[in-house]
Protein backbone atom coordinates (compact mmCIF):
# COMPACT_ATOMS: atom_id res chain seq x y z
CA UNK A 1 0.00 0.00 0.00
CA UNK A 2 2.77 2.47 0.94
CA UNK A 3 5.09 1.36 -2.12
CA UNK A 4 1.65 2.12 -4.14
CA UNK A 5 1.49 6.06 -3.19
CA UNK A 6 5.33 6.58 -2.63
CA UNK A 7 5.51 8.83 -5.47
CA UNK A 8 2.57 10.90 -4.69
CA UNK A 9 3.06 11.25 -0.75
CA UNK A 10 5.64 14.42 -0.24
CA UNK A 11 2.94 16.06 -2.47
CA UNK A 12 0.04 14.67 -0.40
CA UNK A 13 1.48 15.77 2.92
CA UNK A 14 2.26 19.06 2.19
CA UNK A 15 -1.38 19.74 0.27
CA UNK A 16 -3.15 17.95 3.18
CA UNK A 17 -1.65 19.59 6.05
CA UNK A 18 -1.64 22.61 4.39
CA UNK A 19 2.33 23.12 4.67
CA UNK A 20 2.30 22.10 8.09
CA UNK A 21 3.88 18.78 7.86
CA UNK A 22 7.68 20.37 7.52
CA UNK A 23 7.11 22.81 10.53
CA UNK A 24 5.85 19.04 13.01
CA UNK A 25 9.14 17.68 12.13
CA UNK A 26 11.59 20.84 12.88
CA UNK A 27 9.96 20.89 16.15
CA UNK A 28 10.57 17.65 16.98
CA UNK A 29 14.13 17.69 15.71
CA UNK A 30 14.37 21.12 18.42
CA UNK A 31 12.71 19.26 21.09
CA UNK A 32 15.27 16.39 21.04
CA UNK A 33 18.05 18.76 21.50
CA UNK A 34 20.48 17.25 18.90
CA UNK A 35 24.45 17.82 19.71
CA UNK A 36 27.44 17.33 17.26
CA UNK A 37 28.33 13.74 19.22
CA UNK A 38 24.71 12.97 18.70
CA UNK A 39 23.38 9.21 16.92
CA UNK A 40 20.09 9.67 15.33
CA UNK A 41 18.01 6.80 14.07
CA UNK A 42 14.53 7.92 12.49
CA UNK A 43 12.24 4.72 12.53
CA UNK A 44 9.59 4.64 10.01
CA UNK A 45 11.73 7.39 8.15
CA UNK A 46 9.53 7.30 4.65
CA UNK A 47 10.78 9.67 1.89
CA UNK A 48 12.91 10.90 4.42
CA UNK A 49 11.99 14.32 5.64
CA UNK A 50 12.33 13.52 9.12
CA UNK A 51 15.92 11.76 8.69
CA UNK A 52 17.40 15.19 6.78
CA UNK A 53 15.80 17.35 9.44
CA UNK A 54 17.80 16.11 12.15
CA UNK A 55 20.77 15.77 9.86
CA UNK A 56 20.63 19.76 8.81
CA UNK A 57 21.35 20.67 12.49
CA UNK A 58 24.93 18.26 12.29
CA UNK A 59 24.17 15.07 14.85
CA UNK A 60 27.15 12.68 14.46
CA UNK A 61 25.15 10.14 12.36
CA UNK A 62 21.69 9.36 10.90
CA UNK A 63 20.07 6.71 10.02
CA UNK A 64 17.21 6.45 8.43
CA UNK A 65 14.81 2.72 8.33
CA UNK A 66 11.53 1.87 6.76
CA UNK A 67 9.92 -1.52 5.50
CA UNK A 68 8.77 -0.07 2.07
CA UNK A 69 11.57 -0.20 -0.60
CA UNK A 70 10.13 2.07 -2.85
CA UNK A 71 10.01 5.09 0.23
CA UNK A 72 13.38 4.30 0.54
CA UNK A 73 14.43 4.68 -2.95
CA UNK A 74 12.82 8.21 -3.01
CA UNK A 75 14.80 9.37 0.29
CA UNK A 76 18.06 8.12 -1.09
CA UNK A 77 16.91 10.38 -4.62
CA UNK A 78 16.31 13.25 -2.49
CA UNK A 79 19.91 13.17 -0.67
CA UNK A 80 21.47 13.70 -4.04
CA UNK A 81 20.22 17.14 -3.68
CA UNK A 82 21.30 18.02 -0.31
CA UNK A 83 24.20 20.26 1.39
CA UNK A 84 27.47 18.15 1.34
CA UNK A 85 28.01 20.11 4.32
CA UNK A 86 24.97 17.92 6.28
CA UNK A 87 25.65 14.37 7.43
CA UNK A 88 24.53 11.32 4.89
CA UNK A 89 21.51 9.86 5.89
CA UNK A 90 22.35 5.93 6.08
CA UNK A 91 19.24 4.06 4.77
CA UNK A 92 17.97 0.85 5.57
CA UNK A 93 15.17 -1.69 5.12
CA UNK A 94 14.02 -2.90 8.18
CA UNK A 95 11.47 -3.52 10.36
CA UNK A 96 10.17 -1.08 13.72
CA UNK A 97 9.54 -4.79 15.44
CA UNK A 98 12.77 -6.29 15.06
CA UNK A 99 15.27 -3.50 14.42
CA UNK A 100 18.83 -4.61 12.90
CA UNK A 101 20.97 -2.52 15.16
CA UNK A 102 22.50 -3.57 18.31
CA UNK A 103 21.47 -2.60 21.71
CA UNK A 104 22.32 1.26 23.12
CA UNK A 105 23.53 1.95 19.59
CA UNK A 106 21.81 5.38 19.77
CA UNK A 107 21.40 8.40 21.43
CA UNK A 108 18.06 9.67 19.58
CA UNK A 109 15.09 7.73 18.36
CA UNK A 110 12.37 9.17 16.09
CA UNK A 111 9.11 7.48 14.63
CA UNK A 112 6.57 9.81 12.84
CA UNK A 113 3.34 8.93 11.79
CA UNK A 114 4.60 5.76 11.65
CA UNK A 115 3.57 3.82 15.35
CA UNK A 116 0.02 3.17 14.41
CA UNK A 117 0.76 1.52 11.25
CA UNK A 118 3.06 -1.62 13.47
CA UNK A 119 1.26 -4.51 13.83
CA UNK A 120 2.35 -4.64 17.70
CA UNK A 121 3.54 -1.03 18.57
CA UNK A 122 4.29 -2.25 22.27
CA UNK A 123 6.99 -4.14 20.84
CA UNK A 124 8.11 -1.62 18.78
CA UNK A 125 8.05 0.43 21.73
CA UNK A 126 10.74 -2.39 23.09
CA UNK A 127 12.99 -2.07 20.49
CA UNK A 128 12.76 1.56 20.52
CA UNK A 129 14.08 0.95 24.31
CA UNK A 130 16.48 -1.75 23.23
CA UNK A 131 18.11 -0.12 20.74
CA UNK A 132 19.08 3.49 22.84
CA UNK A 133 21.45 4.04 24.74
CA UNK A 134 20.64 4.96 28.83
CA UNK A 135 19.75 8.75 28.71
CA UNK A 136 18.47 8.74 24.84
CA UNK A 137 15.89 10.66 24.21
CA UNK A 138 12.15 8.89 22.03
CA UNK A 139 10.13 11.10 20.06
CA UNK A 140 6.79 10.23 18.90
CA UNK A 141 5.21 12.13 16.62
CA UNK A 142 1.64 11.23 15.85
CA UNK A 143 -1.77 12.43 14.33
CA UNK A 144 -3.98 12.98 17.93
CA UNK A 145 -7.52 14.35 18.48
CA UNK A 146 -8.30 18.09 19.33
CA UNK A 147 -9.15 18.88 22.34
CA UNK A 148 -11.81 22.29 21.36
CA UNK A 149 -14.78 20.71 20.27
CA UNK A 150 -15.29 22.75 17.26
CA UNK A 151 -11.85 22.17 16.08
CA UNK A 152 -12.12 18.20 16.44
CA UNK A 153 -15.07 18.11 14.87
CA UNK A 154 -13.90 20.13 12.02
CA UNK A 155 -10.57 17.69 11.61
CA UNK A 156 -12.76 14.78 12.00
CA UNK A 157 -14.86 16.09 8.86
CA UNK A 158 -11.89 16.68 6.95
CA UNK A 159 -9.82 13.58 7.58
CA UNK A 160 -13.00 11.41 7.23
CA UNK A 161 -14.01 12.52 4.53
CA UNK A 162 -12.44 14.89 2.36
CA UNK A 163 -8.74 14.18 2.75
CA UNK A 164 -9.76 10.43 1.37
CA UNK A 165 -10.86 11.59 -1.58
CA UNK A 166 -8.72 14.66 -2.76
CA UNK A 167 -6.05 12.68 -1.78
CA UNK A 168 -6.83 9.91 -4.04
CA UNK A 169 -7.59 12.20 -6.56
CA UNK A 170 -4.04 13.51 -6.07
CA UNK A 171 -2.14 9.99 -6.26
CA UNK A 172 -4.30 8.62 -8.67
CA UNK A 173 -3.89 5.35 -5.96
CA UNK A 174 -6.17 2.07 -6.06
CA UNK A 175 -4.70 0.68 -3.36
CA UNK A 176 -7.20 2.04 -1.42
CA UNK A 177 -4.05 3.96 1.52
CA UNK A 178 -5.93 7.06 1.89
CA UNK A 179 -9.28 5.32 2.92
CA UNK A 180 -7.00 3.57 5.11
CA UNK A 181 -4.89 5.83 6.78
CA UNK A 182 -7.62 8.08 8.30
CA UNK A 183 -8.99 4.73 9.95
CA UNK A 184 -5.89 3.74 11.10
CA UNK A 185 -5.92 7.39 13.18
CA UNK A 186 -9.52 6.87 14.55
CA UNK A 187 -8.82 3.58 16.17
CA UNK A 188 -5.05 3.86 17.18
CA UNK A 189 -4.19 4.76 20.63
CA UNK A 190 -5.06 8.30 22.47
CA UNK A 191 -2.84 10.82 23.45
CA UNK A 192 -3.09 9.54 26.70
CA UNK A 193 -3.01 6.22 26.10
CA UNK A 194 0.08 6.41 23.32
CA UNK A 195 2.29 8.29 26.47
CA UNK A 196 1.06 5.40 28.90
CA UNK A 197 2.38 3.01 26.10
CA UNK A 198 5.83 4.78 25.99
CA UNK A 199 6.21 4.44 29.97
CA UNK A 200 5.03 0.14 29.93
CA UNK A 201 7.86 -0.07 27.66
CA UNK A 202 10.63 1.77 30.44
CA UNK A 203 10.66 5.03 29.00
CA UNK A 204 10.64 7.97 31.64
CA UNK A 205 10.31 11.59 31.99
CA UNK A 206 7.21 11.36 29.69
CA UNK A 207 5.98 14.43 27.83
CA UNK A 208 3.97 15.62 25.25
CA UNK A 209 3.64 18.39 23.00
CA UNK A 210 0.60 19.43 20.48
CA UNK A 211 0.78 20.95 17.41
CA UNK A 212 -1.22 23.07 15.64
CA UNK A 213 -4.36 22.80 17.84
CA UNK A 214 -3.25 19.50 18.58
CA UNK A 215 -3.94 17.80 15.46
CA UNK A 216 -0.66 16.16 15.91
CA UNK A 217 1.32 15.36 19.14
CA UNK A 218 5.23 14.47 19.84
CA UNK A 219 5.50 12.65 22.82
CA UNK A 220 9.10 12.09 24.23
CA UNK A 221 10.56 10.24 26.94
CA UNK A 222 13.94 9.34 28.11
CA UNK A 223 15.72 5.97 27.92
Amino acid sequence: MFAAIARSYDLNNRVHSFGRDQAWRRRVVKLCNISPQDHVLDVACGTGDLSMAFAAVGPASVSGLDFTGPMLEIARHKQQARSVSQPTVTYVQGDAMALPFDDSSFDVLSIAFGIRNVSDPAKALGEFHRVLRPGGRLAVLEFSQPTNPLIRSLNNIYTGRIMPLTATLLSRDRSGAYRYLPRSVATFLDREQLAEAVKEAGFHDVSQHPMTFGVCTATLGIR
